[in-house]
């Protein structure tokens, strides 16, 4: 199956460089819960490619295919965030995936949006990546951003 940076090769992927806090925090903290492991929190990851905010609310701006491909780029530059912190190669199990998708007050597919990251998850770290996941609505995001999406894992560190 390769690592998961072979599985980012073949899906014709590349990590982006590990997005700087935008505000007073840190974009991620490792919590160690044991001999050579560790909680790794990664803080809101918004919908950016290539330094380009993504923006918009779904369904009624962005289609829903749109605001799937912003949950895509909130999910590699979690994976980035990984990378940065621990290596993608240290991640023992992806826990936690909470999303919020920027939305109409009557839009209930955000679930939907939410699968391409939980997607892209398990097609990068496979059994690794499959994860508990909130997929919630939200009246406004930062910087009107389509999707924001935060994680919890556990990793290797040593």
């Amino acid at each position: 199956m390769g690592t998961p940076h072979d599985r980012l090769r073949d899906l014709g992927l590349t990590l982006p460089k590990p997005p700087a806090a935008l505000a007073s925090y840190v974009p991620t903290r490792l919590v160690p819960i044991g001999e050579g492991r560790a909680l790794l929190y990664i803080a809101g990851q918004v919908s950016s490619r290539d330094g380009q905010r993504m923006t918009g609310r779904c369904p009624d701006q962005v289609s829903v295919e749109q605001a799937q491909e912003a949950a895509r780029a909130c999910a590699l530059n979690v994976l980035a965030q990984i990378e940065g912190a621990a290596g993608l190669t240290n991640i023992e199990q992806l826990m936690q995936l909470n999303g919020f998708v920027l939305c109409t007050e009557d839009f209930g597919d955000q679930p939907k949006v939410m699968n391409a990251a939980s997607d892209l998850m398990v097609e990068v770290l496979g059994e690794a990546g499959r994860h508990t996941r909130a997929a919630v609505g939200a009246s406004a995001l930062p910087f009107s951003v389509t999707v924001e999406i935060t994680a919890v894992a556990i990793v290797r560190t040593n």
